[in-house]
């Protein structure tokens, strides 16, 4: 089961990774140890209001960058801790290595290598991030 804390804490390692960034550089740029910061990412701890404030400043992104594509669990699942997440894939670490690389890439390149990676799925249900939602 996911609850929110976990997919939080998913979040925050993910971008620590992709920003090349250790659990101890981490946790000294918000005042805890790193240990702290390894419950913070396996949701074993919740991370308060103001600790993520400080986490999203020393990661560089805006708070709700932990939130994003966070949707509750579908009514008939009868399971309303576990929160559908729609970049769960980011749990995987060649999806962050991926997102790292593209992030350094020119504008031209980037879009090159959308266009691939878009041919290559061919299917359907995948969903496009430009179209309407």
């Amino acid at each position: 089961m996911e609850t929110v804390d976990f997919v939080v804490g998913q979040r925050i390692r993910a971008r620590r990774v992709a920003m090349g960034v250790s659990q101890a550089d981490l946790g000294k740029s918000i005042g805890v140890r790193f240990q702290q910061v390894q419950k913070y990412e396996s949701g074993t701890n919740r991370v308060s209001a103001s600790r993520l404030w400080a986490i999203a400043e020393a990661l560089d992104v805006h708070v709700s960058h932990f939130f994003a594509g966070i949707r509750p669990a579908s009514a008939d699942s009868g399971d309303k801790s576990a929160p559908k997440d729609e970049f769960g894939f980011l749990k995987e670490h060649d999806a962050v290595e991926m997102l790292s690389i593209y992030r350094s890439l020119k504008p031209a390149h980037k879009h090159a290598v959308l266009s691939f990676v878009r041919t290559l799925t061919q299917d359907a249900t995948v969903r496009r991030f430009d179209e309407a939602k």
